[in-house]
């Protein structure tokens, strides 16, 4: 009886223990992210039809907070870390390494990303990033991608760029995508935030990601991709950086396959949730230095 009790309280232990592995609620997602996209007066924003349907046809909020300060460098690595500076540390605006010693460091020796989930887990999954500031190529585990593009010399071009970003989508249908645009945040700092230019150049990104969206189409892999938007930081006047909520404020939004449409997100998202609302999607178990969690109310039951 003795060893029959025994026996049950380790087959207990054993199931309330392990972790299960989620079902991906898509086979794909791509992570659209606009350096210095503000919440702040976006209702001002014109000719943005495709960032409108998607956040009228998905989920959203207007208050995703970011990590301190509210700068470049430590929001993309918290945003693809799943952590906060003081446990991936990297804590400056252009942080190329840790300026703190992470809490834990992959096999490639740094901070476990998104990306290096995917490719630990999903070994053969193709995977990609593109970039127009140089800074992101220091936070994504560039060992752990399949295919990585440099558009920093010419970030203004981002319709050109667009191709590039349209034919790779086509072409290898990647399990996770993350396009980078540096433009806005590039405007806000030289004619500043929520001007003229600023919607102007707003209005071009948003016929890029019009053309996202049809590639995915194109791709076939439309109805089973879910579509982040985000920014890493918000802005005002000519600079962000600072505790004011326009800086710390940026657009969150989810659209696609098992979101919920027309949906506002009440509860808080902070940068660092952005990785584990991936992880979550392509069912990826995520370490236990990250203290992300998913956006669970976006997704339907």
């Amino acid at each position: 009886m003795r060893h029959l009790c025994f026996l049950f309280m380790l087959l207990f232990a054993f199931i309330f223990t392990t972790k299960a592995q989620t079902p991906p609620l898509a086979k794909h997602v791509v992570l659209i992210g606009l350096d210095g996209w503000a919440s702040h007066d976006f209702e001002k924003a014109h000719d943005v039809p495709n960032l409108l349907s998607l956040i009228n046809n998905g989920s959203y909020t207007m208050h995703k907070r970011s990590v301190i300060p509210s700068s470049s460098g430590v929001n993309w690595a918290t945003m693809f870390m799943g952590a906060g500076p003081e446990v991936h540390g990297h804590t400056t605006w252009n942080s190329k390494t840790p300026d703190v010693s992470p809490m834990t460091t992959n096999a490639h020796g740094i901070f476990p990303t998104i990306f290096s989930l995917v490719r630990e887990q999903c070994p053969e999954a193709e995977t990609g990033c593109t970039y127009e500031w140089e800074g992101i190529k220091y936070v994504i585990d560039t060992l752990s991608i399949s295919y990585i593009k440099d558009f920093r010399e010419d970030w203004q071009s981002v319709e050109r760029n667009c191709d590039h970003i349209v034919q790779y989508i086509i072409d290898k249908k990647p399990m996770l995508f993350i396009p980078v645009f540096d433009g806005i945040d590039g405007t806000g700092h030289s004619s500043g935030w929520y001007t003229e230019s600023y919607y102007d150049y707003l209005a071009r990104i948003d016929v890029c990601v019009g053309r996202i969206i049809q590639a995915l189409k194109d791709a076939g892999i439309y109805d089973d991709t879910i579509i982040i938007v985000t920014g890493d930081h918000g802005g005002h006047e000519q600079g962000h950086g600072t505790l004011a909520m326009e800086d710390m404020e940026s657009p969150f939004v989810v659209f696609g396959k098992n979101v919920k449409s027309g949906y506002l997100i009440e509860e808080p998202v902070v940068q660092y949730d952005i990785a584990a609302t991936i992880a979550y999607i392509l069912g990826l178990d995520t370490p236990s230095a990250w203290r992300g969690k998913p956006v669970l109310s976006v997704f339907k039951p």
